[in-house]
């Protein structure tokens, strides 16, 4: 038991000491005058999950997309539940900005914890869904905006790369659960009909 847990503190500090280091390279090496205000700017359209509340919105005003905006609803608030309420809330982990001391936060700090990435989760979750339920152009271009927002917490320095990739995890698992259960629940029951 104590090998095992020696063992869990060694794998935390090697991720601590990964995350640390290519939040440093990103700070030092990529961040400039014209990548920060784009990437300001794709993080504000993930505060909220403002984008896809508003794509929600949208397909809800056709019939064609109606299920699909019901599915992407239900992602993105299981997306809220599972990341803001309850693991954020479990780990508490804190956020980059507040344990290394020269990186430099490029945007105001948010106050909740670090560990999942909340905008990244919902992103990929409702971009997930569009893509499963069939809409793969749409899908695809949603899951690249995902993926840009999920980089622009890193790159602006409020979440690790480790919040953003389990982020894109739980995001994907969510869109996945979702889509199975509507085509199990509702598809299948419908052709047995």
């Amino acid at each position: 038991m104590y090998i095992r847990l020696e063992e869990g503190i060694k794998m935390f500090d090697y991720l601590q000491n990964l995350d640390t280091n290519i939040l440093m390279i990103i700070q030092n090496h990529i961040r400039n005058p014209i990548l920060t205000p784009i990437f300001k700017f794709i993080t504000l359209l993930g505060n909220y999950g403002m984008i896809w509340i508003l794509l929600i919105a949208i397909m809800f005003c056709f019939k064609k997309t109606r299920v699909l905006g019901i599915l992407s609803l239900l992602t993105l608030i299981l997306s809220f539940v599972i990341d803001n309420i309850i693991l954020k809330n479990l780990i508490e982990r804190i956020r980059p900005f507040n344990a290394i001391s020269n990186l430099q936060v490029l945007i105001t700090k948010p106050i909740d914890f670090s560990f999942p990435s909340g905008h990244t989760a919902s992103s990929f979750g409702v971009a997930g869904t569009i893509f499963l339920y069939g809409y793969r152009k749409c899908g695809a271009l949603a899951l690249i905006l995902a993926a840009s927002i999920g980089f622009s917490r890193i790159y602006l320095g409020v979440h690790y790369p480790s919040d953003v990739l389990f982020g894109i995890m739980v995001g994907l698992g969510l869109s996945y659960l979702v889509s199975n259960c509507f085509t199990y629940f509702y598809v299948n029951e419908r052709v047995k009909a």
